[in-house]
């Protein structure tokens, strides 16, 4: 764990977050979701932490922290080391408060984050080649300039101000006619629930049950809590959360209020955040994802159960989100690649897709090969890319070209 200077904030520092940044922050709503809730048999309640203006719930904590700087520290400036979320929620509001912000970045950092954190008014410095080198980078500067470093999650500040997202949602769940058995809040440094946590409790809510989720290849927290040596790394989806230290006060305030914790797969990830782009229409990270997949990936214990998920972060490559989009229509058998066998002479394309497009098929693409197949030499194979209407849809167009003759076999997702 990171060793972090502080105290731990309490409750009474989250209703002081929520009195001082009111009015300068938005409010997202929380919303019932009718389609997750019937997907999933649990009562799925949906806080829009991803409406912000930078599209993550970072900039409550760094507007709490920066309102409680001194005229004096304002002056200094301050510092923050990230490569994400974090760095953009402190320099819009810093630029707005007029607080000057340096911001460290590995020089790994994706150019598109780079710009857009200086659009956002900070300085950026691209120092090192991870982010531990870009935090000792930020502590150095902070030692030469007297600026004050913003930590993303271990500060007592940052904690109290993420906190108000639970004790928002306790007020509008309560506005609506309803309360919750959980609430399910993404786990990476340990800030996000353990602000929640503290509001849950302050405010006397015993028996909803708090619970962080982690991504599977970063199980730092649990790692943190029961000194387990669990592998920790890898190329995970929810990159928000790929975290390998936690905070030193958040572990604290996990292992004294939060449940317990759920560690989610890569393949929940990102069927969940496919899920929630179709079925809700909301755009997140795949951090964002990880309440929803760990309702996915055990259905029965949340059954019945009213529960709230923290969504957060809308910052995601357009690529990568039309990479995952696509997988799972192939998954559900609206998008396949088939590969058809037949006589290498003339006619045999053209029947195909009239055979396809018979059955109400359509053809996206359609790639044919002479020379790399171990086919007899006078037989060829065409692998046809299908839009279907699923998997009913796919088997029937399956029949009709083996009913006509030609072998086919789908590519298997």
């Amino acid at each position: 764990m990171s060793a972090r200077p502080g105290t731990l904030p309490t409750y009474e520092d989250v209703i002081a977050a929520r009195d001082r940044t009111a009015g300068r922050i938005m409010r997202p709503p929380l919303i019932r979701s009718e389609k997750l809730s019937q997907l999933t048999g649990a009562d799925i309640w949906l806080k829009l932490e991803n409406l912000h203006f930078t599209g993550a719930f970072k900039e409550r904590g760094a507007l709490n922290k920066l309102l409680t700087l001194t005229a004096a520290e304002r002056s200094a400036g301050v510092v923050a080391a990230s490569a994400g979320n974090h760095a953009q929620g402190l320099a819009h509001h810093a630029s707005k408060l007029g607080v000057a912000a340096t911001i460290v970045m590995p020089k790994t950092t994706p150019e598109v984050k780079v710009r857009a954190t200086r659009d956002l008014g900070a300085k950026v410095e691209l120092i090192g080649a991870v982010y531990d080198d870009a935090a000792d980078a930020a502590a150095a500067i902070c030692a030469r300039t007297g600026a004050t470093f913003v930590h993303p999650f271990d500060d007592a500040a940052v904690i109290a101000g993420q906190g108000v997202i639970g004790l928002e949602m306790l007020e509008d769940i309560a506005a609506a006619g309803g309360g919750l058995d959980a609430i399910i809040a993404p786990v990476g440094g340990g800030g996000l629930v353990s602000g929640i946590a503290l509001a849950v409790r302050g405010a006397s809510r015993e028996t909803i049950e708090v619970i962080g989720v982690e991504a599977s290849l970063f199980p730092s927290m649990a790692n943190a809590l029961d000194g387990g040596d669990r592998p920790v790394g890898g190329d995970t989806l929810a990159e928000g959360i790929a975290v390998r230290n936690v905070g030193e006060l958040t572990a604290q305030i996990v292992r004294q209020h939060v449940d317990r914790l759920i560690q989610v797969d890569e393949p929940s990830l990102e069927r969940s955040l496919s899920l929630l782009m179709n079925a809700q229409k909301v755009l997140v990270e795949g951090a964002g994802a990880a309440g929803l997949a760990a309702i996915l990936s055990d259905r029965e214990q949340f059954a019945g159960r009213s529960v709230g998920l923290v969504l957060c972060g809308g910052n995601i490559d357009q690529r990568l989100l039309s990479m995952i989009l696509m997988r799972d229509l192939a998954r559900s058998g609206r998008l396949a690649r088939l590969r058809v066998e037949l006589l290498d002479v003339p006619g045999q394309l053209v029947r195909v897709a009239s055979i396809i497009a018979a059955a109400d098929g359509n053809v996206i693409d359609v790639g044919h090969h002479r020379v790399y197949s171990d086919l007899p030499a006078k037989m060829t194979c065409m692998d046809v890319t299908i839009d279907t209407e699923g998997r009913d849809h796919l088997k029937r167009i399956l029949t009709e070209l083996e009913i006509a003759g030609y072998p086919v076999t789908i590519a298997d997702y």
